[in-house]
């Protein structure tokens, strides 16, 4: 489980790519507690820490993971955002996030409000019904609140504070670039139980 506050940014060192699995070696020079096995999220993409360096880590991709988020695209050198899993101690700083992603979005307009930062989002049909005006949407694994929700244009609007844009890799988005998204898991969870649930009934 993760609050989709970053806690850093890193580059890929080496990227090894198989038919299989991809392996990513990320620079690590911030988290001294990494074990193998420990969860972290990678553009807000939950991955397992696989290898262990004395300034670098990996993860492995498998290949729906790839098909469902933008991490087919990133090359050597590109910045991630990176978040340890949270302890249970910790405060809630962001919103409840899962690390699931469920889809991409596009940007497709980048404007400033003052010292904010205003992106623009096309996002998949599907998506859009988790989308609620002042409500939370996780992008490239960012706590983010929706300022804007167009569903006959299958559109979201956020406002990136200016730290925001200091310490993620949101300030270098560029229009048609992929944003990973995951919507709010509370709505998912009460849509499922109003759809599928009955009352009553009880499983053993």
């Amino acid at each position: 489980m993760f609050t989709g506050l970053i806690e850093a940014t890193s580059p890929i060192l080496n990227i090894q790519n198989t038919k299989q699995v991809t392996s990513f070696e990320i620079k690590n020079t911030k988290f001294n507690d990494l074990d193998i096995g420990d969860s972290i999220a990678i553009n807000g993409v939950c991955l397992t820490v696989t290898k262990l360096k004395e300034h670098s880590f990996s993860v492995d991709v498998i290949n729906e993971t790839k098909r469902l988020t933008n991490l087919s695209q990133v090359k050597e050198g590109d910045l991630l955002n990176l978040e340890r899993a949270m302890r249970l101690s910790d405060r809630l700083g962001g919103h409840l996030v899962s690390g699931h992603v469920e889809g991409t979005g596009k940007v497709i307009d980048i404007a400033k409000d003052g010292a904010a930062l205003v992106l623009k989002f096309k996002c998949q049909e599907s998506l859009m019904k988790y989308m609620v005006e002042r409500g939370s949407v996780t992008l490239d694994g960012i706590s983010l609140t929706l300022f804007a929700v167009d569903h006959k244009q299958n559109t979201i609007t956020v406002n990136i504070i200016p730290e925001t844009q200091k310490e993620t890799n949101i300030i270098y988005r560029t229009h048609g670039d992929a944003v990973n998204i995951e919507t709010d898991m509370i709505i998912k969870h009460v849509e499922h139980l109003r759809t599928n649930g009955k009352v009553g009934e009880l499983h053993v």
